[in-house]
């Protein structure tokens, strides 16, 4: 294990607990709203696009579709993390982080004016899926940022905490788009929410981003991040040799650690999209349940997640990031074959004990991921290191999860593929965490400083 690592003399002076907390504060909140745009389609792929932009197909097939453009938009967010950690490591966390809120918010509020497909046929899902790529390259380029300004404002023994609070924007924003897409069902008829009650949700986010806008404008940027940049400069103007790319330098000194992140994120990236988006589509195009059952038993489950997630981040200050993050993997892996079977009783508080106790472990895993990502990478190529390594994972884990799952459950008519998908997942995901290093206690300056060998924190 990694023990804590002094920091040098030219260690950033440590921010006071005011602009700390101002800055958890921005980067939980934009990236709640971020996370709202987001996890809003996914709930309206599962409950609403299949009607409204795919009509001629039956209702299975409907939704597979739905999922198929909510894919697709993953496809973009490896590119917004080459883009924006490019620049995040050239130009400040802070800059790229209010351009990926514009970008997102933008493009949420028009996918709630696009025209249905009775209106204006094919073109409809054509716009739909153009802005759901918008999307996903706006949210390739968040996490990084969003979780760096945070683990590098921090101290070494706390970052663990600190960190996972922009992990809470996940839950958060899950929590309020399924409560608004709850409370409109829940006044509106079903016909009246098709015809137009779903778009006032993705309409909401213009507002929400002016706020987050606010917030985010006001925070400093990374001491840690100005250091370094400071630094290189320095370098640049002694050496007269210009730095190498971001992107370049990640490959050529941490590849092994974006590997090792990407297997990390399997499991939860998977785990995380069959509990509370496949669920949705399971329980009511399978099991015949009404929105309101399985949107109550997200909307709880994820309320419970949000508080657990801090809570997990401590605890890996306390006992590392591995031991938390390999029994996530663990439990996800277990609790697969356990899931469905309480979702088939069909009784609302087996369903909610099942998305709650998936959403524990996947709490473990998902909560010191931020600290364990940024404390793997040197401060001129994090940005591009923790986006890449977590971006490209999600094209083959969260982006066909609940695609794959539709289309399991379409063939075999049972869960069981489902289970042993999600465990394989979770195999893979423990094997990554295994070969790494412990990273707890690490020094963010000081690692820049180190000689690769001395820095490496993977074992791969």
């Amino acid at each position: 294990m990694a023990s804590s690592t002094p920091a040098g003399n030219g260690t950033p002076p440590a921010p006071r607990p005011a602009a700390l907390r101002r800055v958890v504060a921005a980067s939980l909140i934009g990236t709640t709203i971020e996370w709202y745009d987001y996890f809003l389609y996914g709930s309206a792929a599962a409950l609403v696009f299949g009607h409204v932009f795919f009509p001629k197909a039956d209702p299975l097939t409907g939704t597979l579709l739905s999922f198929l453009t909510y894919a697709i938009g993953f496809a973009a967010r490896p590119l917004g993390a080459l883009v924006f950690g490019h620049y995040g490591d050239r130009i400040g966390r802070k800059k790229l982080l209010v351009l990926s809120l514009l970008l997102m918010g933008g493009a949420t509020a028009l996918i709630g004016c696009v025209p249905s497909y009775d209106s204006i046929g094919v073109a409809a899902p054509v716009l739909l899926t153009f802005l759901r790529l918008v999307q996903g390259f706006a949210l390739g380029g968040e996490w990084g940022g969003a979780v760096l300004l945070v683990s590098e404002h921090g101290d070494p023994k706390r970052r663990g905490f600190w960190a996972s609070w922009p992990q809470g924007g996940a839950p958060a924003g899950n929590l309020l788009a399924v409560g608004v897409l709850d409370l409109m069902t829940f006044v509106q008829s079903d016909e009246q929410f098709l015809a137009w009650g779903w778009r006032v949700p993705f309409l909401l986010s213009a507002v929400l981003v002016m706020v987050g806008l606010w917030i985010r404008l006001a925070v400093d940027e990374s001491p840690v991040f100005k250091d370094a940049l400071a630094k290189a400069e320095a370098r640049k103007a002694e050496q007269r040799k210009a730095e190498q790319p971001p992107l370049l330098a990640v490959l050529r000194h941490h590849w092994r650690e974006v590997l090792v992140a990407m297997g990390a994120r399997m499991a939860e990236n998977i785990s995380y999209y069959v509990l509370t988006t496949f669920v949705l589509a399971y329980c009511v195009g399978h099991l015949e349940l009404d929105k309101q059952t399985a949107l109550n038993a997200v909307l709880i489950a994820s309320a419970v997640q949000f508080a657990l997630i801090p809570l997990f981040g401590a605890l890996s200050d306390k006992v590392g990031r591995k031991p938390v993050y390999l029994a996530g993997a663990a439990g996800v892996g277990v609790w697969a074959w356990v899931f469905f079977g309480l979702l088939d009783t069909r009784s609302f508080p087996a369903i909610l004990l099942a998305i709650t106790v998936g959403l524990v472990f996947h709490s473990a895993m998902y909560a010191p991921q931020a600290a364990f990502f940024s404390e793997m990478f040197a401060t001129r190529m994090r940005y591009s290191g923790a986006s890449i390594g977590a971006q490209f994972a999600s094209v083959a884990a969260g982006a066909p999860a609940p695609l794959i799952a539709t289309a399991l459950l379409k063939d075999y008519g049972s869960s069981t593929p489902i289970s042993v998908y999600v465990t394989v997942a979770a195999v893979i995901t423990l094997v990554a965490v295994l070969c790494a290093r412990e990273t707890r206690g690490r020094d963010l300056a000081d690692l820049e400083q180190q000689p690769r060998e001395e820095r490496t924190p993977s074992g791969v």
